[in-house]
């Protein structure tokens, strides 16, 4: 789950992150009184979740209340486009006002999990303020890493290892190593998937701060943790997916134009994977459970199809957990109740697999039935292409 920078800075300052002082605005007035009391000289940063913000005019300098008021009134309700929101943009609607921060120097701190160690990844660079994607592949020797044994957990000596990697020196190497250390306590028991600023900044009076802040929390931990929960913004995310949530299905939904139905999120990927080898793109994952009922089917139909860009679909079954001539009649019961216009390719193995596949053939809807994984994903690809 992802939140807005305000939130992650509310959240920063909970564990003794330094942050800058600030507010969030929902409206022009809102944003003149908050910049009142930071003096007037302010930063109007628009609140989405994407990055790239000032490239596309969402984060404004204000020198005075009167022009932080102006500001906030042109950017709330714009559609702010950036490389990461795609071109269709994403509304501003509420914005964060920060005092303006006298920057010595531009850095780069975050923590994720590296999932081929299963241990935390604590990295930073001297490189902040620019897209870290763009360093790593360019640059990827400027970036320093220390992993965290989550049975010792985040050490001082590490700390100060990243703060000298910055080129720190003195009272900045104590400030560094103190802010690291609550950064990782911020990211640790908030059960954080993500953590990250950019730019971490020295100040010219020597001060360390996070001038950005992102945060993303794992899902399953949600439920320890409700104050997380209540930050989560529905407006921000793809109204398919949640959707899809309401109903307990693990939906994303893509740009391709195969649309994909699957039992178990292995073989979703490998789904997805194996429609690319045939030449096609996947139109989204969706992994709709391991008992695949006629219900789950049924709805996940539904908000696969309403994606305009979805020009077949494949049903990947593996019947372990559930036969597959449940599963089929299931598929059976849930078309039928569900418009569809696109081709269908289905491939059924498991427990009653010929079964299965005899239903389809049997039934009044037209299936495409695949012999095979390699068979499915080429039948779906071809049906896209109206062969």
């Amino acid at each position: 789950m992802k939140i807005h920078e305000y939130q992650a800075k509310e959240t920063f300052k909970r564990f003794g992150v330094a942050v800058p002082r600030g507010g969030v605005a929902f409206s022009a007035e809102e944003a003149e009184a908050i910049a009142a009391d930071l003096g007037g000289r302010v930063v109007v940063k628009a609140q989405i979740h994407a990055g790239g913000r000032g490239k596309g005019g969402g984060v404004q300098l204000a020198d005075s209340t009167q022009e932080a008021k102006e500001i906030a009134s042109n950017m709330l309700g714009m559609k702010l486009v950036t490389h990461q929101t795609g071109p269709e943009g994403k509304e501003v609607r509420s914005l964060l006002i920060e005092e303006q921060i006298p920057i010595l120097r531009e850095l780069y701190a975050g923590i994720v999990l590296d999932r081929t160690r299963s241990q935390d990844a604590f990295m930073v660079s001297t490189e902040g303020g620019v897209e870290i994607e763009k360093v790593a592949a360019e640059s990827p020797e400027k970036i320093v890493k220390e992993y965290i044994d989550p049975g010792v957990g985040f050490k001082p000596f590490q700390a100060r290892k990243l703060a000298y990697a910055l080129a720190l020196e003195g009272d900045q190497v104590k400030a560094c190593t103190k802010f690291l250390t609550a950064l990782y306590r911020a990211y640790e028991q908030s059960d954080a998937s993500l953590a990250e600023i950019n730019p971490l900044v020295v100040t010219q009076d020597g001060r360390v701060l996070a001038l950005d802040a992102k945060m993303n929390f794992d899902d399953n931990a949600l439920y320890r943790h409700p104050e997380a929960k209540e930050m989560r913004d529905l407006s921000e995310e793809d109204p398919s997916e949640v959707e899809a949530s309401q109903y307990n299905l693990n939906y994303i939904r893509l740009d391709g134009e195969v649309g994909c139905v699957v039992n178990g999120a292995g073989l979703a990927m490998a789904t997805m994977d194996i429609i690319k080898l045939a030449g096609g793109e996947p139109a989204n994952f969706l992994d709709v459970g391991g008992v695949a009922s006629s219900e789950t089917v049924s709805n996940g139909f539904k908000i696969l199809l309403a994606h305009p860009r979805v020009k077949s679909v494949l049903i990947n079954i593996f019947g372990g957990i559930v036969r597959c001539d449940r599963v089929a009649e299931g598929v059976v019961d849930a078309l039928s109740k569900v418009t569809v216009t696109v081709p269908i390719v289905v491939r059924l193995e498991g427990t009653n697999a010929e079964e299965a596949r005899q239903l389809l053939e049997d039934s009044p809807l037209e299936f495409i039935v695949a012999s095979d994984f390699k068979d499915a994903a080429e039948k779906a690809v071809a049906a896209v292409r109206g062969r």
